[in-house]
């Protein structure tokens, strides 16, 4: 699973940096049709991570994984087809549905076989991922001193060549143990009670809810730092990917450090506020780079790009924890399939907030990083309402039980 990890995201690193870049020079989209395409191929792809993950629990986690690395081939190599805005907008929501289903998928794959050791499995998955992203970073980076329609097809043709051999890898991987599986097939009699349903859990709905806030990271990198450099006449496109390679190479060198600051549920809780400030930082420093020339733009967006790294790589502590900590295990990839509805809503929210953002201009950034800080603050006391009830509805047991 980490080589697959590792080839994935090189492919997706291909693509990440220059997507936005393909669709405005090469198909000709206007920054608004490239911010809905965003949007509504992210609305579509939303129904992937719930359906993922409920149909894990049914089946061989590993066959829906081929099945998903499948589709997104498909899909990537179907934008090279054509120019026309609804088929680029249906590949590109058949790519975002199977990303997000593979991505459920995948961290489900990990809590199943790392067990308490869930946080440092986290670190390192994502350590060997962010080194695939510099890779595909670095190589789009030089691609586009070539700067042709050529350059930018191979760059999409090798995206889809990843997802193939990560399907092939994973048919090496074997099958983790799954206890929704194992109560389905076993002769003992089903358990009286039915398995947890996260959809009746109102308290896990609304930690979801704000980790779609939280998410919003991803956008800023996907889009907002894409587009408000290809608008800007003060730095040189070429910059976008070369931040994009940074946060890579910030992830794979302190994302596993950073880790043991999370290692339980109440530390993971704790990483909140400094996750707060990390995110007001990221927006004020945005801000900043339309203050002044090339030098003082290009200081303020590597500033804002690493503040945005670091809130990435405590959040990712924070949200693998807290999201298996308030799943209950007979339902895991149940409620791990409607948390991952929070990185699905965040693309097709995402890139309307930070397209919003640029249009707004400093102001918009500004109210983005604080509106992201601002939820921060509000989560850190909801999780410690919904640990706190899980403790309570805890039956007590006595030895004589046993």
């Amino acid at each position: 699973m980490l080589w697959i990890a590792l080839v994935d995201r090189t492919g997706s690193g291909l693509w990440a940096a220059v997507s936005v870049l393909y669709f405005t020079y090469v198909t000709g989209l206007s920054v608004a049709q490239v911010g809905t395409l965003a949007a509504v191929s992210g609305a579509i792809g939303i129904a992937g991570a719930p359906l993922g993950g409920r149909i894990a629990d049914r089946l061989p986690l590993t066959r829906v994984l081929i099945s998903l690395q499948i589709l997104r081939a498909l899909a990537s190599l179907a934008l090279l087809t054509t120019d026309n805005y609804a088929l680029l907008l249906a590949f590109s929501a058949a790519g975002s549905f199977g990303d997000r289903a593979a991505s459920v998928l995948t961290k489900l794959y990990a809590t199943r076989v790392s067990g308490p050791d869930r946080v440092r499995y986290q670190a390192v998955t994502r350590t060997v991922a962010n080194a695939g992203w510099a890779l595909g970073g670095l190589s789009a980076a030089a691609a586009l001193t070539i700067g042709t329609t050529t350059a930018y097809q191979w760059l999409l043709t090798g995206d889809a060549l990843s997802f193939v051999a990560a399907a092939l890898l994973t048919v090496r991987c074997a099958e983790p143990p799954s206890p929704a599986r194992m109560i389905a097939t076993s002769k003992d009699p089903a358990p009286a009670t039915r398995p947890a349903n996260p959809w009746r859990d109102r308290g896990y709905l609304a930690y979801v809810a704000t980790e779609t806030v939280l998410f919003l990271d991803d956008a800023v990198f996907k889009v907002g730092l894409p587009l408000w450099i290809a608008h800007s006449d003060q730095v040189p496109h070429g910059l976008a990917p070369l931040l994009m390679v940074l946060n890579n190479l910030m992830v794979v060198a302190l994302q596993v450090p950073l880790a043991r600051f999370g290692a339980t549920t109440a530390a993971a809780r704790s990483l909140l506020l400094p996750l707060s400030a990390a995110f007001a930082l990221g927006g004020v420093a945005l801000a900043l780079s339309a203050t002044g020339g090339a030098f003082t733009a290009t200081l303020f967006l590597t500033t804002s790009a690493v503040a945005f790294t670091v809130a990435e790589m405590l959040h990712a502590t924070v949200s693998w924890e807290l999201s298996v900590a308030l799943a209950p295990g007979t339902a895991q990839g149940a409620y791990l399939g409607v948390h991952g509805l929070a990185q699905s809503a965040q693309r097709s929210i995402g890139p309307l907030a930070v397209t919003a953002a640029i249009a707004t201009g400093p102001l918009g950034w500004t109210a983005f990083g604080a509106t992201i800080a601002v939820t921060c603050v509000f989560q850190h006391h909801l999780v410690r309402d919904q640990l706190s009830r899980a403790a309570l509805s805890v039956p007590p047991v006595t030895v004589s039980e046993h």
